[in-house]
């Protein structure tokens, strides 16, 4: 019996042990394979497992870079979670990556947010070099931020920023939302250049201002754990994708409301130009019956005139 429970209890244990040990020297196999295929990167800070260097940056990151810069070099990489990030931090180095090398880096990281409603297969901002890049990239030069559009338009950034020392000046002796006013007027800049119109109400309180309508972009005020770790893409930890889908479907909403109401103003104008077309050319044409119409001859003579023209021609 005794024998028995030794027995018993070694198959135990060597059941135990291969069960911990085997995905032991998976994981190092895995990892030295990893290793030895991973790309020179620059030097940088060690990263801590799992996080990498992310404590590093603080609250502040712009200070931290600068100064992780001074120990590391102009160029150097960081861990970001799972993310590998490489910082160009020199004048130097900056035009070496993008003047020299600006095709091989052109493409952009697209943070999790920012993929919703497909936004990110149609943006020029984030879609990679390609045909419907340049497409995109020559008609925003030529309509948007060409120098004779620019010139045209400093009117109405001139008005628009009267209309906003107006309004804060209209509320004098009560608190501002600065943010908020000089969002909203940067917002009816663009949409007053895009589509002839304001967008929103500078009047914080309005159920029309770009706060309660665009949500005023707070969310992006914070990091998102998604970006850094794309396993919790589909949970969604601080609900930016869920916020921003609202937002942008508030705004896709208003343009193709705008959209659609500048089509049928087109449609509108184009029957109404063929319709005056259509009568020029019937007062321009001069032919038999006008030369008739114009002598004044009776109805009679006329008809008669015409039947004869008609059964002789």
């Amino acid at each position: 019996m005794p024998m028995e429970l030794s027995s018993s209890s070694s198959s135990c244990f060597l059941f135990l042990f291969l069960l911990f040990i085997i995905p032991f020297l998976y994981f190092l196999k895995v990892a030295a394979s990893s290793k030895s295929k991973r790309p020179r990167l620059a030097p940088g800070p060690a990263p801590l497992p799992i996080v990498g260097n992310l404590f590093e940056l603080g609250d502040k990151p712009h200070r931290s870079l600068a100064r992780l810069a001074k120990a590391h070099g102009p160029v150097m990489s960081l861990k970001l979670g799972r993310i590998t990030t490489t910082v160009v931090s020199s004048p130097d180095a900056a035009k070496e990556a993008l003047q020299k090398k600006g095709r091989a880096l052109s493409g952009r990281w697209v943070p999790d947010a920012d993929r919703v409603l497909g936004h990110d297969r149609v943006a020029v901002v984030w879609l990679p070099p390609s045909q419907q890049w340049n497409n995109l990239r020559a008609v925003m030069r030529t309509y948007s931020f060409a120098a004779r559009v620019l010139d045209a338009s400093q009117g109405l950034r001139r008005q628009k920023v009267r209309e906003l020392i107006s309004h804060v000046r209209g509320r004098t002796g009560r608190a501002v939302d600065v943010g908020g006013v000089v969002f909203d007027t940067v917002l009816n800049l663009i949409s007053a250049t895009a589509f002839s119109s304001d967008l929103v109400s500078l009047d914080y309180h309005s159920d029309h201002s770009a706060s309660r309508r665009l949500s005023r972009g707070s969310w992006r005020r914070s990091a998102n754990l998604a970006d850094f770790f794309p396993l919790l893409v589909p949970i969604d930890p601080h609900g930016r994708r869920r916020k921003v889908t609202k937002c942008f479907v508030r705004l896709f909403g208003m343009i193709d409301e705008i959209a659609d109401r500048r089509l049928k103003l087109i449609k509108e104008q184009q029957q109404q130009q063929e319709q005056e077309q259509e009568q020029e050319q019937e007062q321009k044409s001069h032919d038999f019956l006008d030369e008739l119409l114009h002598l004044q001859l009776d109805r009679p003579t006329l008809r008669s005139l015409l039947a004869v023209s008609r059964v002789c021609f």
